[in-house]
């Protein structure tokens, strides 16, 4: 998946180099991504993450093609991202992941991308289940993955498990 496009959004493959301008600066992230990047992009979490994510990158480049950045079309801006945590496991699954900035919640962006992402997944050679996780207190990723199709399998530590077969 280079692009994918829904209604209103695009998503974009996080690049390596993009992955790396995330953590200079805006301005290298517009630069390498040809978007506008609002102030709070990244946010601190996935932040966080990026230096784990280029690691891996560097090991398994593949999996960089199961995720990327959601783009509000129109204004050409990144407004989250989302993805599946590497491609399927062996048995089939894969772990959906996503995070919207909060001044672009409350529009229905997360749910119009995962609810197409998931289909889309579902449809790739191996995929047999996709698989998420989110606080049981998240009531907007609760609708999210509601709006999806996943049913809830179970709860341990405040989270709560979701899954979708194909």
């Amino acid at each position: 998946m280079d692009q994918y496009q829904t209604e209103r959004l695009t998503m974009m493959v996080f690049t390596l180099d993009m992955m790396n301008a995330a953590l200079e600066s805006n301005t290298r992230l517009k630069e390498a991504s040809g978007c506008e990047v609002p102030e709070n992009y990244p946010m601190e979490l996935y932040k966080q993450m990026l230096p784990y994510k280029i690691e891996r990158f560097h090991e398994y480049p593949e999996e960089n093609l199961w995720e990327g950045l959601i783009i509000h079309t129109e204004s050409n801006t990144i407004i989250g991202d989302m993805g599946f945590k590497g491609g399927p496991d062996e048995n089939g699954e894969m772990d959906i992941g996503y995070s919207i900035l909060p001044e672009y919640r409350g529009n229905g962006y997360a749910s119009e991308m995962a609810s197409s992402i998931v289909r889309w997944g579902l449809k790739q050679p191996g995929v047999k289940k996709i698989t998420a996780s989110c606080s049981t207190g998240n009531q907007a990723s609760i609708r999210v993955l509601e709006k999806a199709g996943f049913q809830r399998t179970g709860e341990s530590d405040g989270e709560w498990y979701w899954q979708l077969e194909a």
